[in-house]
């Protein structure tokens, strides 16, 4: 290439800067960030006349403390070496030309002997823009041959189910929800990821709108709504079905619109008929009567809208309740009306964005299966993995299966590369650290998957230490492989206009962000149509169908044999972005449990001390109660780091690698645990 890191502004006295946050969050906020010698003094939300209309007024306070992140002691600060034994954390200091020196010696030692698809990229990239990921990264290991990563982490089951159904068509935009006359949240906890619609819901029940939240706890958020349903972990599919048949038995389903903008619909009837209030009711624990008043106020509701969020797909049934969740507004005739339909993902906005490097025909490795890849816990197809490259990502504290991922960084045949910010629990497993850049530190391109809009980055401070961009270190591999052609971008510009296309780069340049060609709040089957083939909503697609061992919609009973009686739930927590921000969490991180549990086992206040276990693995931690989670579920919050619990591990060492129905996405909420006492 090679790219140098574009300047930052120049240090000295205190100055403002505007530019974007690009962290795993739906929201995308505008921010105003103030430097003082070339270091980030003070994060706040962008004024109105600059920002984007959904997040002016307040950000998140996990931003609003990042220079706790920038600046503190885990931060990365040179390229290093490790010294000592795998996962004790000593590292030696060597320069960034010895360093990246290293890894294509590596790469092509593996290479040589053991073909391209013994290196392993490690990446998920929920937390950065569009030049950071998929773009220098891809055409380096895509075209050195190395095997591909699947990244179904988060959001394969529900991607594959939205664009099974709608083609992955735009959704309600979040400032509608306030004309909504029902809202129902729907797996989604919007008090910890995406807060600025928590504002936006109070001002639709100020307008005399309903709420219903759909969450196996009593979020914050469930605390303020009208109806508040509580299903067992892994049920919502048998709650969507119920609420469906409910349509077509009445006559209330929009048999007209379905006519005419939809396939499947006998189908979808034939496979909901079992599914009574009372039967549903039996599987997810919630009353009957709760589900009645959810349908009688959705079927009577116009506008109404549901904002389905990944929570529901996180379990063996997670691609279908989706899909039954997503179907829900095609039967009851919400569409064609402001604030009428379904938001999950509103990346669909825009259309015709990134990098697309072609696949090289390559092993694909699901991300869930990373642990067994590592150890030949399962027969694998090719050879094995020698050389693992991880970025964008914190694998050892993010994946199913905890314990045997750690098996596997363990490996000393394993030349393992972690390139991040801070030094992650990852990290300490590594052979060879690079230091990464933050997002206020490095050009990207923000685009939101809530709020619709791209956001145009630049660097507002100093890199910290010799910290380096993706794009800039991924590049400069690439050149020194000699994968790069005349024609590949060489500047940031050029990855721009690669990315977005010279009209979009244009519009960026001129005002920062720019909005979905078919506007800011687009009206579902008005402005927006399903982006399948016929533009029509396929209620059982085939695709999903054939997919799925037992067709789609299909629900599969408990998991595990009794021995497991609590349901281990992991959710998002205001403290961190997934593991991002963890370092920061001080002491332990207590496992939450019904006060009814806790008696059941003896653990009283006085026992603050458990080991929650099952076959996975064990978690040492305390134990707090709260009454807020239904009976028979316990919580561990998601992307714990070694340091907050009593043993070093977290929810993902009691969380199984199984697969969901379709997406092969991780089933964390499938977790199934036993708890017991202590000795203090």
């Amino acid at each position: 290439m090679t790219i140098a890191d574009p300047a930052p502004p120049a240090t000295g006295d205190a100055a403002i800067h505007h530019t974007a946050c690009t962290l795993d969050c739906p929201d995308s906020c505008s921010l105003e960030v103030e430097v003082e010698h070339g270091r980030v003094t003070r994060v706040r939300a962008a004024p109105p006349e600059i920002a984007h209309p959904l997040t002016s007024g307040f950000i998140c306070s996990k931003v609003g403390r990042i220079s706790r992140h920038l600046y503190g002691e885990d931060r990365l600060l040179h390229p290093a070496v490790r010294t000592g034994v795998k996962g004790d954390g000593g590292f030696r200091p060597v320069s960034w030309d010895d360093a990246l020196g290293l890894i294509v010696q590596r790469m092509m030692e593996a290479k040589a002997t053991f073909g391209g698809e013994s290196i392993l990229p490690l990446s998920y990239g929920g937390s950065n823009g569009l030049l950071t990921q998929d773009t220098a990264d891809a055409i380096l290991f895509r075209r050195f041959g190395a095997s591909q990563l699947a990244r179904t982490v988060c959001a394969a089951p529900s991607t594959a189910a939205a664009l099974g159904l709608y083609g992955k068509m735009a959704g309600v935009a979040l400032e509608d929800y306030e004309h909504a006359s029902l809202a129902i949240v729907w797996g989604a906890n919007p008090s910890s990821t995406g807060i600025h619609l928590v504002p936006i819901l109070r001002a639709a029940r100020a307008r005399g709108g309903k709420l219903v939240v759909v969450d196996p706890r009593r979020t914050p958020l469930a605390k303020q709504a009208d109806l508040h349903l509580q299903p067992r972990p892994g049920t919502d599919l048998c709650l969507a079905l119920a609420l469906h048949r409910e349509f077509f038995r009445r006559g209330d389903a929009d048999l007209e619109f379905l006519a005419e903008h939809a396939t499947g619909v006998d189908e979808l009837r034939r496979r909901a008929e079992p599914w009574t209030f009372e039967r549903a009711a039996e599987v997810t624990g919630v009353p009957a009567p709760d589900i009645a008043r959810c349908y009688d106020w959705y079927s009577g509701a116009s506008p109404a809208v549901i904002r389905c969020g990944w929570g529901v797909e996180r379990n063996r049934n997670g691609g279908s309740a989706v899909a039954a969740v997503l179907a829900l507004p095609a039967v009851a005739g919400k569409f064609k009306v402001r604030a009428g339909g379904y938001t999950m993902s509103n990346g669909a906005a825009f259309r015709n964005v990134g990098w697309r490097e072609p696949s090289p025909g390559t092993r694909i490795v699901n991300m869930n299966h990373v642990g067994r890849e590592l150890t030949d816990a399962d027969p694998i197809q090719g050879p094995p993995i020698r050389v693992l490259f991880v970025y964008n990502a914190n694998p050892l504290a993010t994946l199913p299966n905890q314990e045997l991922v750690r098996r596997g960084l363990a490996r000393e045949d394993l030349f393992t590369v972690v390139f991040d910010q801070v030094m992650t629990d990852t990290a300490a497993y590594a052979d060879l650290v690079l230091p990464a850049t933050t997002f206020l530190e490095h050009d990207d391109l923000a685009m939101g998957y809530g709020a619709m809009v791209l956001h145009d980055t630049k660097p507002v401070a100093q890199p910290v230490g010799e910290a380096r961009s993706n794009l800039r270190v991924f590049g400069e591999l690439a050149d020194r492989l000699g994968l790069l052609r005349n024609d590949d971008p060489r500047s940031e510009p050029e990855w721009r206009q690669a990315v977005l296309g010279g009209e979009r780069q244009r519009r960026l340049a001129e005002e920062g962000l720019v909005l979905p060609e078919t506007g800011r709040r687009p009206i579902q089957f008005v402005d927006v149509f399903p982006h399948t083939a016929d533009r029509k909503v396929h209620l059982c697609p085939p695709s999903l169908e054939t997919e799925s061992a037992r067709g789609l919609y299909a629900f599969h009973s408990e998991p595990g044999d009794g021995r497991y009686p609590l349901a281990l739930i992991s959710p998002s927590v205001p403290q961190t972005v997934s593991s991002t921000f963890g370092q920061l969490r001080p002491g332990q991180v207590p496992l939450e449990m019904h006060p009814d549990d806790a008696a059941a086992r003896g653990l009283g206040r006085d026992k603050p001390r458990v080991r929650v276990f099952n076959d996975y693995g064990e978690v040492r931690c305390r134990v707090r109660h709260n009454a807020d989670l239904k009976p028979g579920v316990v919580l561990l919050p998601k992307g714990v780091w070694a340091r907050s619990t009593e043993s070093g591990t977290n929810a993902c060492a009691l969380a199984p690698d199984t697969l969901t129905d379709i997406g092969a996405g991780a089933c964390f909420n499938d977790a199934r645990v036993q708890v017991e006492a202590l000795a203090d």
